[in-house]
């Protein structure tokens, strides 16, 4: 029985050798990097920009279609007796965010061009992530299935949100003209909701290939990136960013990343929030996706995408990081203790492997200290 223990308190804080939810740089990242440094070197020109772009419209509809196929309403459904927390996180996510965004906006004209504080009011405006926060909400010892509807919750909410938000917070940058709604709605609305339709279908296939289907969508959003760059080195987008730029854009977003950190860990106690729920509340109201975000800024933003993109990849690092050492910390705190959901990290994945394949794979990978997932 001790050994048993001693197993599941390392399998739990992520100890194992090979972990990589410590390691320095998420290996997603660096690809998304490369693919940065390729288009800068490489860029599409001519015919292949063309085609790059049609074939990144299409990689956008499929992965918004799989996040159609992978969302379960029902477990939304079944969250809703937790409705206090959700909503908190939500209010985090789609207010908080904003606010700070703004707030940023005193020092923006100082430090960083439009278009980057124009990319930083957009991360603002991003859904929570839901693999990365199940991941860290598993590894804190939290309440993973509360993670999995809040994360449900926030991608729901964003497909609304993000784009009214974005027109809000930055205005003429987003095509939120009749022809910009149309985008939207043909390339991130109809996908989604099709998915959705064809969920009953489809659902089981996607739990059956959910590696394979993950990987299709990481490829698909570095080919958005790169189109995006391409597009971008047209446009002369680098002799826009220099060192000293580059290094305030990280401390505000670092700013604004420790202030939601701070503000959800409050608002945690002050509402009186479990010990589980408050870890919950932390990682799903202080993260936002990245593989969300970087199609969605490919539709809304068009040619235009470029230097939007990089804030959100920086944070998105950023968060990762500082997340993972605040969630191996917090299991450490408490090895013995059971997850304050009553269950595990592995059975609150499988309660909801046919609705949320991705987040039931990255809890379960979590729990055995395996990678943290791009989200």
């Amino acid at each position: 029985m001790r050994r048993t223990t001693v197993k599941r308190t390392s399998e739990v804080t992520g100890t194992p050798r090979k972990g990589r939810l410590r390691r320095a740089v998420d290996p997603y990242v660096a690809a998304l990097l490369g693919t940065v440094a390729l288009a800068t070197l490489l860029p599409a020109t001519g015919g292949a920009a063309v085609a790059a772009g049609h074939a990144a419209d299409i990689a956008i509809g499929l992965l918004f279609f799989l996040y159609g196929t992978r969302l379960s309403t029902r477990e939304a459904v079944d969250g809703v007796r937790q409705w206090r927390l959700h909503l908190v996180v939500a209010a985090s996510t789609f207010v908080l965010f904003p606010l700070l965004g703004l707030a940023a906006g005193a020092l923006a004209p100082l430090l960083l061009t439009p278009q980057l504080y124009t990319g930083l009011l957009f991360l603002c405006t991003v859904p929570s992530t839901v693999q990365s926060s199940i991941a860290l909400t598993s590894t804190a010892r939290g309440n993973v299935p509360a993670a999995i509807c809040a994360g449900t919750y926030s991608s729901l909410l964003g497909m609304l949100l993000t784009p009214l938000l974005a027109a809000w917070l930055i205005g003429s940058a987003v095509r939120f003209s009749a022809d910009g709604l149309l985008t939207i709605a043909t390339q991130l609305l109809a996908p989604f909701l099709a998915g959705q339709l064809l969920r009953p279908r489809l659902g089981g296939f996607t739990g059956r290939h959910k590696r394979a289907l993950g990987r299709l969508d990481r490829l698909s959003i570095l080919l958005v990136v790169y189109t995006a760059f391409s597009r971008g080195m047209a446009q002369g987008i680098w002799h826009q960013v220099t060192p000293l730029r580059l290094a305030a854009l990280m401390l505000l977003s670092a700013a604004v990343l420790a202030a939601a950190l701070g503000t959800t860990a409050l608002a945690g106690r002050r509402l009186g929030f479990g010990r589980g729920d408050r870890v919950t509340l932390v990682f799903c109201g202080a993260n936002k996706s990245l593989a969300t975000g970087l199609p969605m800024a490919a539709a809304l933003f068009g040619p235009g995408a470029g230097l939007v993109i990089l804030p959100l990849m920086l944070f998105h690092q950023m968060q990762l990081t500082v997340c993972a050492v605040i969630a191996n910390r917090w299991s450490r705190q408490m090895p013995d203790d059971p997850l304050p959901s009553g269950r595990s990290a592995q059975e609150g994945a499988e309660a909801v492997e046919a609705g949320t394949a991705e987040a039931a794979e990255a809890a379960g990978e979590s729990g055995r200290g395996g990678a943290l997932p791009v989200a």
